[in-house]
């Protein structure tokens, strides 16, 4: 019996994981498009992206969550009737948690990104101009390799720390492996063995997500050196 709710709260990691990529390509997306708004020429852009950023990292996650998940669709649902619109919003768990998280974590990535932007050389842009290379090759030859190597450090605790954020979602409903770690206790009146159960899912995430990434950023180190030697 035991080993079966065992089977069933590993099996619920795919949700988890499906959650936590969605999330994150979504931080990625608004990431970038903010770091750009912040660095960009537009006082207006810059105003924008900046406001967003001090306003999500001022609220708490969970409160973010349940504003998404219950008050978003409650208010757009009343715009829509008070203007003769006969639809109704309704947001689940999972779209609910990967809007939130991107969003949380959009915000943290803009950081990250600014960052790393900053500090590529800027001769080495002032050259490729000079050479007559489009923006676009400038971009994708000098600029985006060496903002992902910037970037990484930032990027993997910013990954690591919305990979376990997404236990949160499983407040609003979500059936991730904290919410079958949270039913087979309370069906087997084993707290230990399923919250250890779930402990140890998003460890091995975290372990491997480490591995995966630190060779990522050797293979960018290196790179690196080869292009100054």
């Amino acid at each position: 019996m035991t080993f079966d709710y065992i089977l069933t709260v590993l099996a619920a990691g795919r949700v988890t994981l499906a959650l936590a990529a969605s999330a994150l390509l979504l931080s990625i997306a608004i990431g970038l498009l903010c770091a750009w708004a912040k660095l960009s020429g537009s006082r207006t852009a810059r105003l924008l992206a900046g406001s967003y950023t001090t306003v999500i990292r001022g609220i708490p996650d969970l409160v973010l969550m349940l504003l998404v998940f219950y008050s978003f669709p409650a208010l757009v649902n009343l715009w829509l009737e008070e203007a003769g619109i006969d639809y109704m919003l309704e947001l689940g768990p999972f779209m609910a948690g990967t809007v939130t998280l991107g969003l949380i974590f959009g915000a943290y990535m803009t950081e990250t990104f600014r960052t790393a932007l900053i500090n590529i050389p800027r001769d080495q842009i002032e050259a490729a101009h000079a050479y007559g290379m489009r923006r676009l090759h400038i971009f994708r030859r000098i600029v985006l390799p060496q903002m992902i190597r910037l970037a990484l450090p930032g990027f993997t605790n910013n990954w690591l720390v919305l990979a376990k954020a997404t236990a949160l979602v499983s407040l609003i409903g979500l059936q991730d492996v904290m919410f079958r770690a949270k039913g087979a206790a309370e069906a087997t009146r084993q707290p230990f063995t399923f919250y250890l159960v779930a402990a140890g899912f998003y460890l091995a995430l975290t372990v491997i997500s480490l591995l995966l990434l630190h060779r990522l950023r050797r293979r960018y180190a290196l790179h690196a050196r080869g292009a100054k030697s």
